[in-house]
């Protein structure tokens, strides 16, 4: 009896995770960021949640409709990019900018390039992007948690930054009772969520250590130097967008490098560039700035990192 064998290029991954289950993990992971963004923004947060992850769904229904492409909304990966866009808006954004930015996300940063493992960069963070582009007030009006009260101060990167007011509530930044976006706020609900992750081995644990650990280090050195102007590392990590930003954003398979060493590239480089902003940029944030540009050369690093064949 003849054996059949079949040749065929590398790299030969063999993996039981495909798409929707993976999907399935980030959404699980989310849970205690939105129970979290519920609890300090009630109705708001839930209304943005919900309107950014229809919107998405219906969008991406609709253009691959319109492209006549096969609809693979229930891939889950619309209902991602619908969530983590939500996470990182105020909560005071009106609807019609929700959808907007629902619409760049989907149909501009990832249906143009042809749908999901075709984009450059990460669908949330563009939609942002945008967003805060085009309609920059809105995107920084922030709320009290609980009462609700519009803030006139900035988020806590923004006292630190221009008011060098280093009286920092370590309590608040943890458990979330803090000003700013959805998913920005609650360190604890993202680590849960990242833990989760890591244990199901749905992202590598490389990106995120690279990322938060260069922040961690320039913050320290710079706190050391200049501790009235510079907080310190415990601040960089706990406030912002840094942790949904490594955890959820960085992380994406689509728009990171695919090689050990790529990786290691990429969390340094969106670490640098987030600790440049912060410290001496005209921003209080660079968190979706740094992952945006890194996502721009993610191609070059897989093609320098790119490990050598067998035999070569």
């Amino acid at each position: 009896m003849e054996e059949n064998f079949y040749i065929s290029p590398g790299p030969h991954i063999f993996t039981k995770s495909k798409t929707p289950k993976m999907m399935k993990d980030v959404i699980i992971a989310l849970i205690p960021a939105i129970f979290a963004a519920a609890y300090f923004f009630k109705l708001k947060a839930i209304i943005l949640i919900l309107v950014c992850t229809v919107s998405c769904v219906v969008f991406e229904a609709l253009i691959q409709a319109l492209l006549k492409r096969k609809v693979t909304i229930l891939d889950l990966s619309a209902v991602v990019t619908g969530i983590l866009l939500a996470m990182i808006m105020p909560p005071s954004l009106p609807i019609w900018t929700t959808v907007l930015g629902s619409l760049i996300a989907i149909g501009l940063t990832k249906q143009l390039f042809g749908g999901l493992g075709s984009n450059i960069f990460n669908p949330a963070l563009l939609g942002r992007a945008f967003l805060m582009a085009a309609f920059p007030t809105y995107l920084t009006r922030w709320n009290a948690p609980f009462t609700l009260e519009a803030v006139t101060g900035a988020t806590p990167l923004g006292m630190v930054k221009f008011g060098h007011n280093m009286n920092i509530n370590f309590g608040g930044l943890f458990t979330g009772n803090v000003s700013g976006s959805l998913g920005e706020t609650s360190a604890l609900a993202l680590l849960i969520g990242g833990a989760y992750l890591l244990i199901k081995k749905t992202i590598d644990w490389r990106v995120p250590l690279a990322y938060i650990g260069t922040v961690m280090v320039i913050s320290f050195v710079t706190n050391l130097v200049a501790p009235g102007t510079y907080a310190g590392a415990l601040f960089h990590v706990l406030a912002g967008g840094l942790l949904i930003g490594a955890i959820f954003m960085a992380t994406d398979p689509v728009t990171s490098p695919v090689t050990k060493a790529g990786r290691w590239v990429f969390g340094i480089g969106c670490g640098l560039i987030t600790m440049v902003i912060r410290l001496w940029g005209g921003l209080p944030e660079g968190v979706m700035y740094s992952i945006l540009l890194m996502n721009a050369i993610t191609p070059l690093l897989n093609r320098l990192t790119r490990p050598r064949r067998y035999g070569t």
